[in-house]
């Protein structure tokens, strides 16, 4: 409770201050870089303030809302269809970006993700509430390489910004509708209005289920992936004066999503890589050890003895503050969030009855930033500003009962606990040398303390307190930007960044893990004309102390292992080649490896002795590798897009647009050498017929229309490995309406 108060008091300071007059819109006004922000610019805010994207010495993949519809994004993991070099991906249901290589498949409580995770300026540091149900989006920007200077802490592959609707005074009301196969029913509405002058609301509510495409064949159930999400959000904007604005926000969202727990046993591959090893080689095949059990590898099934589950409830409360200061702009950002989840995981991944997992997760997170920008038009633009979070984070753990009778009854097992504090200044400044030539200075100095830790040994009860950990970090950026044109950017950069020390509470020992450290190179191109917009740029990381997760029977303990060096090119291009036909393309070459990686785990099958107790099916082996490629790295990834448009007069107007999405081969395993992955394509087709009043519309689309079978995870332990996989094709219609 006192850090709400610290933080409201913060925000009403932030109030308090201002009586200078209102801003000048950001429509046609002088940008940072010189030149002028106009309607037709690529707008973004990847360094914490409104500029034109030629003007931005970072990678920055920019998503409109149509090109979201055009290439069927519905969730926040959709966006790696469209967004060269990233990838989502998970552990069960705790969803871990990887950008460039970059990424963590650490799952332990204050572990966190290396990608931070941005709506509205405000973090989301939950990986379990990572992967949401996308509301009225405006646009999402990906911002690739490391963001420790503005962003902070656990953005060493980089950051996530998804911008949403504010309220308006001016009515407005929108209203989705769509129907799919598997039963996949989708509803959301939108409506905004002005109580008074100054004072706005908007409220919105999404609901969507269907049916899934899996069936169990143990208990002949076709439901197993059924799920049922809803969401709902509410805003309050009020403008106290024509230069202070206050909104408002609360959303709370409820999840029974079993689509990333449906796993069947893995009956592929698992080893790939130089290491000759006889002991490594077997396939871990199909029954791991388990003959006498049901097992499935269609990817279109399951064969469980109970079902695999995904519960989870979110609240958030949200006040953003906007004042003119008159030399700057101010804005505060307060947030509080709790979000619980239950887990249930049958761990060998076959109908063999042993037990489930499962798993309730609690959270609750306050954090606080205030932040000051320069106005547009100087020659010297800065960004100042500070940051504090809270996060308590609380496991236990349980084994359930196999069966339709009792899915959920549970014994204790074990469980772990941890608070998160981290505390935050930072200053990046940006000068214009020379006409043209900028020079561009930052650096963020961050205090983080992981307290209150403790983990329960499986099967005692005993609660055993954890020491204390505490670091301090300093992260610069430095970059130098020449512009030849006014359409056109060059530039190098250097940036670092970290992803925060962590306690191994869930592997049940309290050992300290280092931070991860990254040094980044960057050198880029940028064009935009308005009419055709492209963007080069080539990078080197030296990335060391990674963080890894070895999965054992119900723990998963965590390591520093690595050393990793990770270069490559990018590119993205659009084009507008009249005002009906727009094409997009993207693509990225990553090179990532692991130079030296001790105590890598290798998993194998368990043959009958000495290495077989209990119920291990799998025995897991630490090994020394070099030069392999690093986990959920492909090589290459790209995305090709298209919009058409034609005008129909009276009739109305027809829209035609598609995504391909390609992915070459790339590993699950820790070790980068197991349980490869890959080599598919996505492809996702939109057509759609708008009234003349542009009011009314009705589509039909299909996703993954190739139906391109693939894995979506692989989930690795001592009891078996299992993996889910995509949907295959699926198609269906929407109805839209808006006023």
């Amino acid at each position: 409770m006192g850090n709400f108060r610290s933080g409201v008091a913060i925000s009403v300071f932030a109030l308090a201050a201002v009586s200078a007059p209102a801003s000048v819109q950001a429509q046609d006004q002088p940008s940072a870089a010189s030149g002028i922000i106009s309607q037709s610019d690529i707008i973004v805010t990847a360094q914490r303030r409104a500029e034109r994207q030629v003007d931005v010495p970072i990678t920055i993949t920019n998503l409109s809302s149509d090109q979201l519809a055009s290439a069927g994004v519905n969730q926040l993991s959709d966006i790696a269809r469209v967004a060269p070099a990233l990838r989502f991906d998970s552990q069960a249901n705790f969803f871990q970006p990887t950008i460039r290589g970059v990424g963590t498949a650490v799952v332990t409580s204050g572990g966190g993700a290396n990608v931070g995770i941005y709506v509205d300026g405000f973090y989301s540091p939950n990986p379990l509430a990572a992967d949401f149900q996308l509301m009225k989006v405006n646009s999402i920007q990906v911002l690739k390489g490391p963001q420790g200077t503005l962003f902070g802490r656990n953005t060493t592959g980089g950051a996530i910004l998804i911008s949403t609707a504010e309220p308006s005074e001016t009515l407005g009301a929108e209203f989705k509708a769509s129907y799919g196969r598997f039963d996949a029913q989708r509803y959301q509405g939108y409506l905004t209005f002005g109580v008074t002058p100054g004072l706005a609301v908007d409220l919105e509510g999404m609901y969507a289920k269907g049916d899934g495409f899996v069936r169990n064949v143990t208990t002949g159930s076709d439901r197993d992936g059924a799920y049922d999400n809803w969401s709902v959000r509410t805003g309050l904007k009020l403008d106290v004066t024509d230069s202070v604005s206050v909104l408002l926000r609360y959303t709370h969202s409820e999840v029974d999503d079993p689509t990333s727990m449906n796993t069947n046993i893995y009956g592929g591959p698992i080893y790939d890589g130089p290491l000759h090893d006889p002991q490594l080689m077997p396939d871990l095949g199909p029954g791991t050890n388990v003959p006498s059990s049901a097992f499935t590898t269609n990817p279109n099934e399951v064969a469980t003895s109970g079902p695999s589950e995904f519960f989870s409830g979110v609240d958030i409360a949200q006040m953003t503050i906007k004042a003119d200061l008159g030399f700057g702009d101010l804005t505060s950002y307060t947030q509080y969030r709790t979000e619980d989840s239950f887990t249930v995981e049958d761990l060998d991944h076959t109908a063999a009855n042993i037990f489930l997992l499962l798993l309730p997760v609690k959270d609750k997170t306050f954090s606080q930033e205030v932040l000051l920008t320069s106005k547009p038009g100087g020659r010297l633009q800065w960004t100042a500003g500070l940051f504090y979070l809270n996060t308590d984070d609380e496991w236990k753990t349980l084994i359930g009962t196999p069966g339709p009778q009792a899915p959920f009854a549970g014994i204790p097992l074990g469980g772990s606990g941890t608070t998160t504090e981290s505390y935050a200044a930072f200053a990046d400044l940006t000068y214009e040398l020379m006409p043209n030539l900028f020079l561009t200075a930052g650096a963020r100095y961050s205090h983080d303390v992981v307290k209150n830790a403790f983990f329960i040994v499986p099967f005692s009860g005993v609660q055993t307190p954890v020491p204390e950990l505490t670091g301090d970090r300093v992260t610069p950026r430095v970059v130098l930007r020449y512009k030849p044109t006014d359409q056109s950017s060059v530039y190098a950069s250097f940036a670092m960044g970290y992803k925060a020390g962590i306690l191994d509470v869930g592997g049940s020992t309290g050992n300290r893990v280092r931070p991860e450290e990254i040094d980044a190179f960057e050198v880029g191109y940028k064009y935009d004309d308005r009419r055709l917009s492209l963007d080069l740029s080539a990078y080197y990381y030296d990335y060391k102390d990674l963080q890894v997760s070895l999965f054992r029977q119900a723990t998963a303990q965590i390591i520093n292992a690595a050393k990793s060096r990770v270069y490559g090119v990018e590119g993205q291009v659009r084009y507008k080649l009249d005002e009906h036909f727009e094409v997009n393309a993207g693509a990225a070459w990553t090179h990532g490896r692991y130079r030296q990686f001790d105590n890598a785990p290798v998993y194998s099958r368990c043959t009958f002795g000495a290495a077989c107790q209990g119920a291990s099916f799998i025995v897991l082996q630490n090994v020394t590798l070099q030069d392999v490629t690093m986990q959920r790295t492909p090589e290459f990834t790209g995305n090709l897009g298209a919009s058409y448009t034609t005008d129909m007069g009276n009739s109305g107007s027809i829209a035609l647009s598609g995504n391909l999405y390609y992915t070459s081969k790339f590993f699950f395993g820790p070790s980068g050498i197991q349980f490869p992955g890959g080599n598919y394509e996505v492809l996702s087709l939109r057509a759609e017929w708008t009234d003349a009043s542009d009011r009314y519309s009705v589509a039909v689309f299909g996703d993954n229309v190739t139906n391109s079978r693939y894995r979506t995870q692989v989930q690795y332990n001592n009891f078996g490995i299992g993996n889910t996989w995509s949907s295959p094709v699926t198609w269906g219609v929407s109805v839209g309406a808006k006023f």
